[in-house]
């Protein structure tokens, strides 16, 4: 099965991963990339981080436990 790595909206893109509950609502802006940490109540936390191109599309984030 072949995965969609670009969405149209960053609830997609987050949905994609499972990961919405974790997003505080940023806006992303064109051209940009968001990198957090989400208190997951682990040591650590998780870490995610989103892309928006310059034409709106969003990459899948890239997320994972941090420690």
């Amino acid at each position: 099965m072949i995965k969609n790595n670009w969405f149209s909206t960053l609830s997609e893109a987050l949905e994609s991963e499972n990961i919405s509950h974790a997003w505080p609502c940023l806006p992303i802006a064109y051209g940009q990339t968001i990198g957090l940490t989400h208190d997951d109540g682990s040591k650590y936390g998780h870490y995610i981080s989103i892309y928006r191109d310059n034409n709106g599309l969003y990459e899948r984030p890239i997320h994972y436990a941090r420690g």
